[in-house]
């Protein structure tokens, strides 16, 4: 596989078994037939959860900001302080921590050659990439153009194409880096049809899809957007589309193989946390458990995800 489409986006057969014994039963919060189990990275809870609602496996730190399950079955979590490496006896078998308490980590991606990627916010805010022993052996200077290092950045990802996509929240736009720390390319998320620097259309979470569009979460502008490469937004969706306003703060978002997509609504107080709308923004399924940064959809009615789930 090309490195930056990492297999840990997936879980393998191996890797859920247990997932596959869980019965199949109906959630009190959904909206359909539909039952998910995910990963889980929140304020007061990070882990896993089942088909249930129930939490099946906790972490034992709350507070995460990003994470998946790896193809190995072992659990890779970012925290704002640390990255820790769990396999299936919860021992950590690969940590990173941050450098300074001036400092935050906001991501965490495996990439297939075994390194993982981690973006620093701060004074030199970067993405580095380090091997098992948490060595750095690549740097790429970052351009979130503030020194709010809490707003500097989110999540960024890895591209096929060895460049890095990240969110840039007080710069209202996605860059496209190559690995030299140029911007190649920019989405900007304060258009005048979503409402200008006005509508706080902060980017947070940017899936680059295979047709070559780009699912952005627009945290504090209650939207999400897919736009196509020239950056025109092909698809919106905001509380206008949804009875009950659900979107307060969304932050993580997964399109699943089905071309659903999963949003976060992390600023909930109460109520829905997590919610599947379809292409026509109707909602299909539904989490009103703990509050969600971030998440990975790993079971549908039981079964593994096919294909590869973008994150």
């Amino acid at each position: 596989m090309k490195e930056g489409k990492t297999t840990m986006h997936d879980f393998s057969k191996k890797g859920i078994f247990i997932f596959l014994l869980l019965p199949i039963l109906l959630m009190g919060q959904k909206t359909s037939d539909i039952t998910h189990s995910f990963f889980l990275a929140g304020p007061q809870f990070t882990g896993i959860i089942d088909d249930a609602g129930e939490e099946l496996w906790d972490s034992g730190k709350p507070g995460a900001r990003d994470g998946y399950i790896l193809e190995n079955g072992n659990l890779l979590i970012c925290w704002a302080d640390e990255v820790l490496e769990f396999n299936t006896k919860k021992e950590v078998i690969f940590s990173f921590q941050r450098a300074e308490k001036s400092m935050e980590l906001g991501t965490a991606v495996r990439l297939q050659n075994g390194n993982t990627m981690i973006t620093e916010s701060g004074t030199r805010p970067r993405i580095i990439e380090v091997d098992v022993h948490g060595n750095v052996v690549k740097s790429v200077p970052l351009l979130p153009e503030t020194d709010n290092v809490h707003m500097q950045t989110r999540m960024a990802r890895k591209l096929e194409n060895g460049n890095y996509l990240v969110p840039h929240l007080l710069a209202f736009a996605v860059k496209e880096y190559d690995n030299t720390g140029k911007v190649i390319c920019s989405f900007q998320t304060d258009l005048e049809d979503l409402g200008g620097r006005a509508g706080e259309n902060w980017p947070f979470t940017a899936i680059r899809l295979k047709n070559g569009n780009t699912v952005i979460t627009l945290t504090h502008g209650n939207k999400v957007v897919e736009m196509d490469p020239e950056g025109k937004v092909v698809w919106k969706v905001d509380n206008t589309d949804l009875k009950g306003d659900p979107l307060a703060d969304p932050c993580g978002a997964q399109r699943l193989p089905n071309g659903n997509t999963v949003i976060a609504s992390y600023g909930a107080k109460e109520g829905i946390k997590l919610l599947e709308l379809d292409r026509n923004k109707n909602m299909v399924w539904t989490y009103s458990g703990h509050n969600v940064h971030h998440f990975q959809i790993l079971t549908t009615n039981g079964k593994p995800l096919l294909g590869k789930p973008l994150k």
